[in-house]
């Protein structure tokens, strides 16, 4: 009961951005170099290729069809993630050079081109009595049309941000993320009981492969000097252009779905599955688009997540305590806590 009435001013602080963090440092301080650098990069490229094949063997297909049933939700949700935000990132390109670097920009128009989380959608949604199976739904279809949407937007959009990319990634991104995915969907009959049998281990072992793809990636960057290029002031100007950015999706998700049509609990689920990134899913992607150039690539993003979970924890905490909606069942019956990444 002691839980429940926690201050409503408490911002969580997720646990897995200061493992992130850490990793970081590591590699600022003891960053991967000459033969130690190729061991880790083949490393992490497994990693990788683990991490996309655990996704598709987790996926159920059956669930993801009955979701298609509330279509106009989903519809909506992609357009939030896959068109609004893309198109709020290419107008970011004003404020190069004056504001963001040619880099941290290709990193922030590469953030709006991620899927959507699901885990914390799921989380929040809860929270703040919405739709739940909606959410779940909407995250998992965010996810799965991200595997081909996100590289065909970085080709389409990235080739002059600065971010490194290239024509080639387009093909990696098949080898490495795309065919471990769908062998993860043909294999999930096999698999999937002991995936479910062994979730909690599993879970470290997704956030033990991302934080290596981020020690490989912030190594990179370490040996080819790329941090030279961004001083406190550029970052603070970063963070300054993100809280706009968030800003802008929230209140778009929310209003704009209560211009179509959308009742309370499906808004809730717009918003939150609408304006949020997804940390699992393009910490690892960058480092197959990008390479040695994942590192600015990813910043962005890593600090877009953190500021996502602490102002949707506040959002979703004032919804779950509007005196004007009472309790429904079946729709958020308990909160959760803000979920990893």
């Amino acid at each position: 009961m002691n839980r429940l009435r926690l201050p409503r001013t408490r911002l969580p602080i997720d646990p897995y951005i200061v493992a992130l963090v850490a990793t970081v440092a590591l590699a600022a301080l003891l960053p991967a170099s000459g033969p130690a650098a190729d061991v880790v990069g083949g490393a992490s490229t497994g990693a990788v290729a683990l991490l996309f094949f655990l996704y598709g063997a987790r996926l159920s297909t059956r669930e993801a069809l009955e979701g298609l049933r509330h279509w106009r939700l989903h519809v909506t949700v992609l357009a939030a993630t896959f068109v609004v935000f893309p198109l709020l990132g290419l107008a970011a390109k004003g404020l190069v050079p004056s504001v963001l670097t040619p880099a941290l920009y290709g990193g922030l128009l590469f953030l709006c081109l991620v899927p959507s989380t699901i885990q914390s959608s799921i989380a929040f949604t809860s929270m703040a009595r919405g739709n739940v199976p909606a959410a779940i739904c909407a995250g998992s279809f965010s996810s799965l049309a991200g595997l081909v949407l996100t590289p065909l937007l970085a080709a389409l959009l990235l080739g002059g941000a600065g971010a490194g990319f290239s024509a080639d990634s387009l093909l990696r991104i098949v080898a490495h993320l795309l065919v471990p995915f769908l062998a993860g969907q043909v294999l999930r009959r096999w698999v999937g009981g002991f995936l479910t049998r062994h979730k909690k281990v599993l879970g470290y072992v997704d956030r033990g492969s991302i934080l290596l793809v981020v020690y490989t990636a912030f190594s990179a960057g370490m040996t080819g000097g790329v941090w030279h290029q961004v001083t406190p002031g550029r970052l603070a100007a970063l963070l300054g252009v993100e809280a706009v950015l968030l800003a802008l999706m929230l209140a778009l998700t929310w209003y704009g779905a209560g211009r179509f049509g959308f009742g309370r609990e499906d808004r809730i689920a717009i918003q939150f599955a609408g304006s949020k990134k997804s940390l699992a899913a393009g910490l690892p992607m960058a480092s197959v688009l990008f390479g040695a150039h994942a590192s600015l690539a990813v910043l962005p993003l890593m600090l877009f997540h953190q500021m996502q979970l602490m102002v949707c924890a506040v959002i979703a905490r004032r919804r779950a305590g509007d005196p004007s909606v009472g309790r429904r069942s079946g729709v958020g019956a308990r909160p959760t806590e803000p979920a990893r990444p």
